[in-house]
């Protein structure tokens, strides 16, 4: 169960990064209180998730899955660029959250 909420929470933080960035700044409201919420939610979650999960893994998971997925989003619905570096960054980040998956005993 931690690792199901954890993945959502990671999710979660795709989401606030993209209306964040959509917020303009916070100057778009609508934005601005998706971005709050979803904070909000992926900070409980991963919270939930930390009584089981050590830390050191359950961050860890938490912001790769961020860190992918804003990659990913910012590719596919922002027109950000895609490089072979980037692209290699984002293999060692998912083989790297695999690897703490695999070594956490929860």
């Amino acid at each position: 169960m931690a690792w199901t909420l954890l993945f959502i929470a990671g999710l979660l933080e795709v989401l606030w990064a993209f209306t964040m960035k959509s917020s303009h700044g916070f100057t778009r409201l609508v934005p601005t209180l998706i971005t709050f919420v979803a904070m909000a939610i992926s900070f409980g979650l991963l919270s939930v998730a930390m009584k089981t999960l050590p830390l050191g893994t359950a961050y860890t998971v938490w912001t790769g899955i961020g860190a992918v997925g804003a990659f990913v989003v910012g590719i596919m619905v922002l027109g950000e660029q895609v490089t072979v570096m980037r692209v290699a960054a984002a293999v060692l980040i998912v083989s790297g959250l695999v690897l703490m998956k695999l070594s956490s005993p929860a």
